[in-house]
């Protein structure tokens, strides 16, 4: 008995899964849960509608994102290290999830807005940004 394919990512109730299952792996990371919770004291209630949104604009087009996202990251002490572990619980929560050219989409512009925000923030990753 083979087991049935995943589904593509493509609607609105897909980004919702993906960015609650992508925050309870980030809540249960050992490197980034510290950085949500105790610097930046994230009010889960607030941040996660906005990263339906961020997520939604960025995959589905629809613009309802409207914040300034690098901003939020400048006072954090993040460095390659993050970038790197915030990628690879994405593509990990992506995976679980999705299989298709709307995954595979996803996990392109995650590399790409992790690279932007790496250069951005001055930092130099020992290598390239990529999944652990």
């Amino acid at each position: 008995m083979s087991t049935p394919p995943l589904p593509d990512l493509r609607t609105e109730a897909d980004i919702v899964q993906l960015v609650d299952t992508f925050y309870e792996r980030v809540s249960a990371d050992a490197l980034l849960a510290p950085i949500f919770m105790e610097v930046a004291q994230v009010d889960w209630s607030h941040h996660l509608p906005t990263m339906y949104d961020f997520w939604s604009s960025v995959l589905l087009g629809t613009s309802r994102y409207k914040g300034r996202p690098l901003a939020q990251h400048f006072p954090l002490p993040i460095g390659a290290e993050h970038f790197q572990r915030w990628l690879a619980l994405f593509h990990a929560s992506v995976d679980s999830l999705f299989s298709g050219p709307g995954a595979d989409d996803a996990k392109k512009r995650a590399q790409h807005i992790g690279a932007m925000f790496q250069q951005r923030l001055g930092l130099r990753p020992s290598s390239p940004l990529s999944i652990l």
